[in-house]
């Protein structure tokens, strides 16, 4: 394995889980679509940088260069955002924030301290009553299917303001990392078809050739390379 990895949830309500990884060695692995943004905290040889990712529409190569590197990330729920950061302009992409010390980094034009694995719960509760961090209860209301008032443009127009991407982009990679779980867990390519509703096995492996990277037989004989972002999983069904 390059990275050795654990997760744990938050006592947040804007946050969807907190991850941390160390990379083990050197090698190629993909990070896979992944529908929310996040912030991922990294260390290396005594250097702290801060990143803003957002939600990436595809799968991606990449490769790990530095052994020993230290990763921790702060998943956020659909709906939360940062309004002086659109998360639109981040899709498929980051940003670096800015050092201010060899403790602390530059947020919307304050210092603040590097958050640590385990005071991320403080972080995010700081952000929420500095009102860098918001959240619009109606873009999980809407996927879970419960009716709205709004007119459809009004919904649209405020997800992509708060998770960068349409109901239709979320539906999509939620599915195929779905039917990349089941598929990882043992069920047949067959039945992760039907379970995860797809109509046919051609469309299921052209979904998860572009937005996990591998087809439904790479994932199953778990060929190289690694599969990074499942880290990031939901338990249900999309």
């Amino acid at each position: 394995m390059i990275f050795d990895f654990e997760e744990r949830p938050s006592d947040s309500p804007f946050v969807e889980k907190i991850w941390r990884a160390q990379s083990e060695r050197t090698g190629d692995f993909l990070s896979v679509a992944a529908s929310q943004w996040e912030i991922v905290v990294s260390k290396y040889r005594g250097e702290t940088t801060v990143t803003v990712r957002g939600p990436e529409t595809k799968a991606t190569s990449m490769h790990v260069t530095l052994v020993g590197s230290q990763f921790f990330g702060i998943i956020f729920r659909y709906g939360t955002f940062m309004p002086y950061l659109p998360v639109s302009d981040l899709v498929d992409g980051d940003v670096n924030l800015p050092d201010a010390s060899g403790n602390s980094f530059w947020l919307n034009g304050s210092a603040w301290r590097f958050p640590t694995y385990e005071n991320v719960d403080t972080f995010v509760d700081r952000l929420t009553r500095s009102h860098l961090l918001v959240h619009d209860p109606i873009v999980e209301s809407v996927l879970r299917g419960e009716p709205q008032e709004l007119s459809a443009r009004s919904v649209q127009r405020r997800f992509v303001q708060s998770t960068g991407l349409t109901q239709s982009s979320i539906r999509q990679i939620e599915r195929a990392r779905y039917a990349t779980m089941l598929l990882q867990g043992g069920v047949s390519i067959l039945d992760t078809v039907a379970l995860a509703g797809y109509s046919d096995q051609a469309h299921l492996t052209r979904a998860l050739k572009y937005l996990i990277g591998k087809t439904p037989i790479q994932i199953i004989r778990k060929s190289e390379p690694e599969q990074m972002s499942l880290l990031f999983k939901t338990e249900s069904s999309p």
